[in-house]
């Protein structure tokens, strides 16, 4: 095709505008074999379509869809500091997945869009290839996504992520639609860590601080356990909701404690919480918030606090759940009851 509009200026392509398109070509043709490993037999398109087609699993008999979106914030900030992609991914279906679990749904499709300032197909196949990780771990296929330059949009070297997941729930079986009962034990079960929220207060601490990544608590530097991957609570969940009635969940996530259990309530009911930071696997990331200037308030209300979800059940099936999610180094236990909400009572108090 020849221009009808050539003056004496030079020619300016893509590539000279700060977008390589080859380059997303070939990051394309590296995750190929992390994605392939993700494909659900639903699935009927490949990575490369303009959209991904599914058909709805066979074993859901009244099958609802469900829908969510999250990102991993300023923990992506730690990662370029330390160097370290490995993980970054597996936090970003993390945030997703186990949104969707929250209402039992079983994870199916899952997207992702990675935007930076220049393209760097070594950085972004790690992250891609954490993506399809945490895909697996929860059974999840990863059937597309959008890669993006935005170039002088961004700072040198920097880039962002976000996940948009499709679960599927059989409506007879959703969990939570109507809030936790009056006289439920609330159950606790552990996090890795920090998970993806609050880093923005964990960066302020660093800088204000004067705290270094290499820093070490309990033998490990503190940048390694800030880039724990956030669990992936699905299979799990999936599991105990075969075993028991499970009245609601939690997924503690930005806005700590006080945000999060108050969604899993009724407007009836309040959420009474006895709750220690010592009792969890990653009390000593926690102690050292707090040893930081950091209250015990402002961390309830910050971060997960050592307890990366909290599910409802009834007293005669904690014996049956504690047995099901006591496994692999991760950790559960009563946290607390479902009350009646008496006039002025707050949705959560701590005893």
């Amino acid at each position: 095709m020849t221009s009808k509009f050539k003056d004496n200026n030079p020619p300016i392509n893509y590539k000279d505008a700060g977008v390589d398109v080859e380059a997303g070509h070939k990051l394309v043709e590296a995750i190929k074999p992390y994605v392939a490993k993700t494909k659900r037999p639903e699935i009927l398109s490949g990575l490369g379509s303009f959209s991904a087609l599914s058909r709805m699993p066979k074993h859901i008999e009244n099958p609802l869809l469900v829908t969510c979106t999250d990102g991993v914030g300023t923990k992506i900030e730690i990662a370029r500091s330390m160097k370290q992609f490995q993980t970054i991914g597996i936090d970003l279906v993390a945030m997703c997945v186990n949104d969707l679990i929250a209402c039992g749904a079983e994870p199916l499709m899952f997207l992702d869009y990675y935007v930076t300032d220049k393209l760097k197909i070594e950085i972004a196949s790690e992250v891609i290839k954490g993506i399809a990780e945490g895909c697996s771990i929860s059974n999840c296929s990863l059937v597309g996504g959008e890669t993006a330059e935005h170039p002088n949009s961004f700072p040198e070297d920097s880039f962002d992520l976000a996940g948009f997941a499709v679960g599927v729930v059989d409506e007879t079986k959703v969990i939570g639609s109507e809030g936790a009962r009056t006289g439920d034990k609330l159950i606790g079960i552990s996090s890795s860590g920090l998970h993806s929220n609050g880093f923005s207060l964990i960066r302020k601490l660093i800088q204000e601080r004067e705290v270094n990544l290499e820093d070490k608590i309990n033998g490990l530097s503190l940048g390694e356990i800030l880039l724990k991957p956030t669990s992936i609570y699905v299979k799990d969940i999936l599991l105990l909701k075969e075993k028991i009635d499970i009245s609601a969940i939690a997924h503690i996530t930005g806005g700590g404690f006080y945000e999060n259990i108050p969604r899993m309530l009724n407007p009836c009911n309040k959420a009474l919480i006895d709750f220690d930071f010592e009792d969890w696997p990653s009390r000593n990331l926690y102690e050292w918030i707090d040893s930081k200037g950091v209250n015990e308030e402002d961390m309830l209300n910050t971060f997960n606090c050592g307890v990366g979800m909290v599910i409802a059940v009834n007293q005669d099936e904690i014996e049956v759940a504690l047995d099901s999610l006591n496994k692999d180094g991760q950790i559960a236990k009563i946290i607390g009851d479902v009350q009646e909400k008496e006039k002025n009572d707050l949705d959560i108090q701590f005893i």
